[in-house]
């Protein structure tokens, strides 16, 4: 028997009586110049339906449980796949095609439970939109994502040439064999098909790998303490409203900010990226709590997953990535914005050091009881008793520097779309796309109504960083 790793299995019951586990991603893409994208959306989808190509082994099993099992979790491979109840169309109805509809409709696909009598995945094409363009959005569980391989069907079927056509469905087998166009063979430094979803979905759900390796036991390292003044502990975040049991719902929502904006930050202060955009989320969440009147005197703490690289850790990994956890103090006690900055890069840098010279697995080892919440407290009855380690994850995914295309469709925009469980209600993700930022929020639709008004605080926060910083 093919027998699910215990973590995955773990997960898959814990599903059973709360949060759904999957993840997924939405592009948003412009047609090839001079077609239609309610035509285009339609040859595509009917070429999906009828591709020859082999189907991802991933996707072609389901996982199962019985009697004849002794009650373990096994993969079962489906050898007869309907692709027509994976592959699915959406028309958005007429004058209900703004950005905020098509986010609306992501939240409901994004709450619905994936068949388990079928291979977990789903995938749907959305036309409608008002300004022309269509969304695919995918959606794959967890313990289909091995967050090594990521979404490698998707990626492979992407290309950097608009010219480009026959291309392989998204959830083709990965093949060896190399495009004719020479442009998709992941020349270091340039974006490759597979760099974009993989990165995209694969980094998104990396906190929940990495209580993977926690359960697991791949700890090799023992400390005394390596947490500081800007390096929070466990059980060290204040109670908020993120901190508590979901509901049924879910609610979605993004934007994105260019690229130089955050560079022109970055630069003027000294910091890194990943430190603007960190500090751009701690300036929206303060604001949304402060005008709720529920911002707490203690700062909130995010829990980062850092990746590491070492000449010796690209060798012994296809990735070049050692990925470490830590707890990040955001600040969200603190008014001025530039001080917030300050503090989460001396915070950020205090995690990639420790990660850097004790391991990964040494700061799990302090992390743990941070970790074993997300797969644990799901199915006990004890999320509004336990004092929260973090009160969010955020995921900062770097992207491709250039655009991708899909048979001459471009892709515009690439968002994750992660993964929310009881007693953390909000999710941040981030991901660089040619010359933007993407900003994706996910949370429960009850614990954070009016996900929508996070996006004009979105811009705010990066406004009031440029205005202290002299780069407005």
């Amino acid at each position: 028997m093919d027998t699910l790793d215990p973590i995955d299995a773990l997960m898959l019951t814990g599903e059973l009586v709360s949060s759904p586990m999957h993840v997924a991603a939405l592009l948003i893409m412009t047609p090839p110049p001079g077609e239609d994208a309610r035509a285009f959306v339609d040859r595509m989808q009917q070429e999906s339906l009828t591709a020859t190509e082999e189907i991802d082994p991933r996707l072609r099993r389901r996982p199962h449980r019985g009697v004849e099992t002794g009650g373990m979790w096994v993969w079962r491979d489906v050898p007869d796949i309907d692709l027509s109840q994976h592959l699915q169309r959406r028309t958005l109805p007429a004058g209900s095609g703004s950005a905020a509809d098509l986010w609306e409709l992501v939240s409901e696909l994004h709450a619905e439970r994936l068949d388990r009598s079928a291979p977990m995945w789903t995938a749907h094409l959305i036309d409608g939109l008002d300004d022309g363009r269509f969304a695919f959005y995918i959606k794959v569980h967890h313990i289909v994502i091995d967050g090594v391989a990521g979404l490698q069907m998707i990626g492979d079927s992407l290309s950097t040439d608009p010219d480009r056509r026959e291309m392989p469905p998204f959830y083709a087998a990965k093949t060896t064999t190399e495009p004719a166009d020479g442009d998709d063979g992941g020349s270091p430094g340039l974006p490759n098909p597979l760099s974009l979803l993989r990165s995209t979905v694969g980094t998104a759900v990396s906190g929940l790998n990495l209580t993977r390796h926690v359960l697991a036991g791949e700890l090799s390292n023992l400390v005394g303490s390596l947490t500081t003044r800007s390096v929070a502990g466990p059980f060290g975040a204040p109670h908020t409203r993120f901190n508590t049991k979901l509901g049924p719902h879910r609610a979605v929502a993004a934007t994105s900010l260019e690229r130089a904006r955050i560079r022109a930050v970055r630069q003027a202060a000294g910091v890194t990226g990943n430190d603007v955009v960190m500090a751009v989320i701690s300036g929206v969440i303060r604001a949304w709590l402060a005008e709720r009147d529920e911002l707490p005197d203690q700062s909130l703490v995010a829990i980062c997953p850092v990746t590491v690289r070492s000449h010796e850790q690209a060798a012994a990994d296809e990735h070049g990535n050692q990925f470490g956890l830590g707890l990040c103090p955001l600040g969200t006690d603190i008014a001025d914005p530039r001080e917030r900055l300050d503090l989460i890069h001396q915070a950020m840098a205090n995690v990639k050091r420790e990660v850097a010279d004790k391991g990964p697995g040494a700061m799990l080892v302090v992390l743990a009881p941070a970790v074993f919440p997300t797969v644990l407290l799901p199915l006990l009855p004890l999320t509004s008793w336990v004092p929260p380690s973090y009160n969010l994850p955020i995921s900062n995914v770097p992207g491709p520097q250039e655009q991708s295309y899909f048979n001459g469709a471009r892709v515009d925009e690439v968002y994750p779309v992660s993964v929310v469980y009881d007693g953390m209600a909000l999710n941040v993700t981030v991901c660089s796309y040619a010359d933007r930022i993407g900003m994706g929020y996910v949370a429960d639709r009850d614990v954070l109504p009016g996900i929508d008004d996070l996006i004009p605080l979105t811009e705010r926060a990066l406004a009031e960083l440029e205005d202290a910083l002299g780069v407005a």
